[in-house]
């Protein structure tokens, strides 16, 4: 007995000791701060500065990366409070060669629009205790800005790193001189780039050289090489006959999570590499080029894999075929061109497009695990132009990212960001290990408005401008330090306050502008004056689809507001509670910019709808390969539950015609229900009469308020979200044609459901709801309710109109007599 009771005890003690340790060591996961990416990937010294020399010896077989090429670097805190920076100039137009090697500042030019800019988004930065909580999670923040005064847009670029290693490009810049010394001055932002020099290649193989064989890697063992042998494109043969050229593609480290961002596996045989590799960096000390970005060239040029010229076949491959197995897709590039104009264009060099981003997730074993089946993904937006690329000699899209991005753990920087900085950096691009979608859109509405007279309006740069003031404030979260993700504030809720913010900005320039006014009063025939007309039509719909409650969040209407006007001045801005019901309720205001995934499906459909061409660049997991990732397509809220079998997510379908049915109605829509309803009368009183269907006569019952409240939800909101609601696909998401036979079945049914209930759970209403004059009469309310939701999208205004006409039938017109109601006639 004493030996059991012994045994027991060690058993029992080491039991307790096991879950003691256990407990600690949770905790203590729990509580050990996670190490940022960036600080994990900047050990590597080829993600160092001081590994690329200012002196390169390239030749003609790359091109510099922009017209003016340079390193941000923050100047120390003093008593100048306007914002300006050092830049160590590393590529320069020809006539200011002699600044490349030199540290120049650079500062804004002194025009009212960039005064008004700077002044607006210049704040004091002081971190706060959401700071140190964002650290501990891994986040990397503006650290050197901490405690400075008056940071601008400048400032909060080069200091976003703890290091002086934020590469830029400026696209225009003029030489002033101030004293001896040389000074640069911009109007728009820098852009942020990934390498100094970039060449167009086609990998050919690897070099086995032990040096340059990495110890940890993706996959199995042993790691490829990093040295690669490459041929040059050669634009006058118009292939790759050019020099063979050997060069460096590292193989990043692994983060925080374990996950590796890039790797040079097979990359000689990867299929998305067919018409070559941009490859973006400079030389090392010794000579070698070690590439920083990759980028495949067959994703930008003009020419799409596949064009749709149907409405209804490009309606249902944005709805159904887009992100249709993913996985199945990693390593491919799809370039898809949805043209139901039908239209020939001229893709002529200077051709704009607005494009909406969105990014899924990363699956394996080491990958991100959806919530609820939810994947998240990011959003934002961006402007495409067309150019002539001269490595190629060819017309090709270039993608600039206007980045609304939170704090993260990557180093992204908020801001706008060449492809091959956001996208195809090895350190921290997305292109390796996520499925991507950019969706250009090409539409006149957007395109510049001239009144004349030097009157001009352009929506794109007003746009620009929009996401140019967000970007800079979550660069140092309006000065708190850290940008925050919550269902009110995210990359794609702050991203669609730009695109209101815009809206709401033309239509006060038009207003108050007494020229266009009086412009468009003298010339309403022109196509300058009807195409201004279909804008404003269209930034309705657009309002409609923000703001879907018919509520304006009260952060965005402060915002805009703060920005409007020319004077130079702070301006505060307001941002939706980080917690709480605040943040919740503010969320629910603009629903439908919740999530990327509905926020892009949303808007495309809508763009397409009003006669856009949308150009759908698609890339999934490419470069190198990857096994020890998957890419999961991003989705709606519960997307991932779907049907066994099917793809179809039935929660989240109905979950978004529930809230896409739910809005406060404007005038209009009460004239449209009213409308309705009078015909309804018009027509079933005389009908119903005629064939003594109906007679007047007043019933009494108990509890007459009780009655008519039990009516309004049953049967009127029951059936409406039945056979309207919960059915019916939202009238953009689909042609009318096909959203016209969902609605005649959803009569069908609704007609159909009052002899079925008679027989089975409403034995009151046998025979009645089985004589034909109550059919028909239901049809009719059906085809009333079903138009009047066409034209409302309000479950209010459908169940108010099914209440009132089942309530006069009761109450007034010998319907409870016909239910076998027993009640005394008055």
């Amino acid at each position: 007995m004493k030996r059991v009771k012994a045994g027991w005890n060690t058993v029992g003690w080491q039991r307790i000791a096991a879950i003691a340790l256990a407990t600690v060591l949770s905790f203590a996961t729990l509580t050990l701060a996670l190490e940022p990416h960036y600080r994990i990937t900047q050990q590597a010294p080829f993600n160092q500065v001081s590994h690329y020399p200012l002196r390169q010896t390239l030749g003609d077989r790359y091109r510099p990366t922009g017209n003016w090429v340079g390193r941000l670097i923050l100047p120390e805190a003093s008593g100048d409070t306007s914002d300006w920076v050092w830049m160590k100039v590393y590529h320069a137009p020809t006539l200011n060669q002699s600044l490349i090697g030199q540290k120049v500042r650079l500062e804004w030019r002194s025009t009212e629009a960039t005064q008004q800019y700077v002044a607006a988004v210049t704040k004091d930065v002081r971190f706060g205790a959401a700071v140190a909580e964002s650290q501990r999670k891994g986040n990397l923040h503006p650290e050197r800005l901490d405690g400075r005064s008056q940071v601008g847009p400048l400032q909060s670029l080069a200091g976003a790193h703890p290091e002086d290693d934020v590469l830029v490009t400026l696209d225009e810049a003029m030489v002033v001189r101030v004293g001896e010394q040389p000074r640069l001055q911009i109007e728009r932002d820098p852009v942020i780039e990934a390498g100094r020099f970039y060449g167009l290649v086609k990998v050919l193989s690897t070099i086995d050289q032990a040096n340059f064989v990495p110890k940890d890697c993706p996959g199995s063992k042993p790691c490829p090489s990093e040295l690669f042998r490459v041929q040059h494109y050669n634009a006058k043969t118009q292939t790759f006959d050019g020099e063979i050229d050997t060069v460096r593609i590292p193989q990043q480290p692994r983060d925080a999570i374990n996950l590796f961002s890039s790797t040079p596996r097979d990359l000689a045989i990867a299929s998305s590499g067919q018409a070559g590799w941009y490859i973006y960096g400079a030389q090392d000390k010794d000579g070698l080029f070690t590439v920083q970005a990759l980028k495949p060239r067959v994703l930008f040029q003009l020419s799409p894999q596949t064009t749709i010229t149907d409405q209804t076949q490009g309606l249902d491959y944005l709805k159904n075929l887009y992100w249709r197995n993913t996985e199945k897709h990693a390593g491919q590039i799809k370039s898809i061109l949805i043209n139901p104009q039908k239209s020939e264009e001229t893709w002529a060099i200077g051709s704009q497009a607005v494009f909406m981003h969105l990014f899924g997730g990363r699956g394996g074993p080491q990958g991100e695990k959806p919530m609820l089946g939810t994947v998240t993904g990011h959003f934002s937006y961006g402007l495409a132009q067309v150019v002539q690329e001269p490595l190629a000699n060819e017309l090709q899209w270039d993608l600039r990212y206007q980045q609304v991005y939170a704090t993260n753990m990557e180093g992204i920087i908020a801001g706008t960001n060449s492809w091959a900085a956001y996208m195809g950096d090895l350190r921290r691009g997305w292109a390796a290990t996520r499925p991507v979608s950019d969706v250009l859109v090409k539409l006149d509405l957007v395109e510049d408005y001239d009144f004349g007279g030097n009157l001009l309006i352009s929506p794109l740069q007003e746009f620009s401008r929009q996401l140019q003031v967000i970007s800079a404030r979550y660069r140092i979260g309006d000065g708190s330090g850290t940008a925050v993700v919550t269902p009110a504030t995210s990359c794609v809720q702050d991203s669609n306050q730009a695109l209101f913010a815009t809206v709401q900005q033309i239509r006060k320039t038009v207003a108050e502008s007494s020229a266009i006014q009086a412009w468009l009063k003298a010339n309403p025939q022109s196509p300058t004056a009807e195409r201004f007309r279909r804008l404003v039509l269209f930034g309705d719909e657009v309002e409609r689809q923000l703001m879907p409650l018919g509520i304006v969040r009260e952060d965005w209407k402060t915002n805009s507001e703060a920005l409007s006007g020319t004077e130079i001045r702070d301006r505060t801005f307001r941002r939706a509670s980080y917690e709480g019901l605040d943040n919740v309720l503010a969320a629910l205001t603009s629903w439908r910019t919740m999530l990327p995934r509905q926020a892009q499906d949303e808007l495309s459909t809508l763009f397409l709808n009003r006669g856009a061409k949308l150009w759908l660049l698609q890339t999934n997991q490419v470069g190198g390969h990857n096994p020890d990732v998957f890419p999961i397509a991003p989705t709606q809220l519960f997307g991932q539950w779907a049907i066994p079998g099917t793809s179809i997510a039935l929660v989240s379908v109905l979950l978004i015609r529930l809230l896409g049915s739910i809005s406060i109605p404007h005038g209009l829509d009460w004239l449209i229900a009213l409308g309705a309803l009078g015909l309804y009368g018009a027509i079933a009183i005389p009908y119903g009469f005629s064939r003594g269907f109906l007679k007047w006569a007043r019933w009494e019952v108990p509890k007459p308020k009780k009655l008519t409240i039990q009516l309004f939800f049953m049967p009127a909101l029951v059936e409406e979200l039945l056979f309207r609601v919960l059915l019916l696909p939202g009238p953009l998401a689909t042609t009318w044609w096909v959203w016209g036979g969902w609605a005649i079945a959803g009569i069908v049914l609704f007609v159909l459901y009052h002899p079925l209930n008679a027989r089975t759970f409403y034995p009151a209403g046998n025979p009645t709801f089985l004589e034909g004059h109550f059919l028909r009469l239901a049809g009719l309310l059906g085809v009333v309710c079903t138009a009047v939701y066409a034209l409302t999208s309000s479950l209010l205004l459908i169940t108010l109109i099914h209440w009132v006409v089942v309530w006069i039938w009761l109450s007034r017109m010998g319907g409870l007599g016909r239910l076998g109601k027993d009640n005394d006639r008055s």
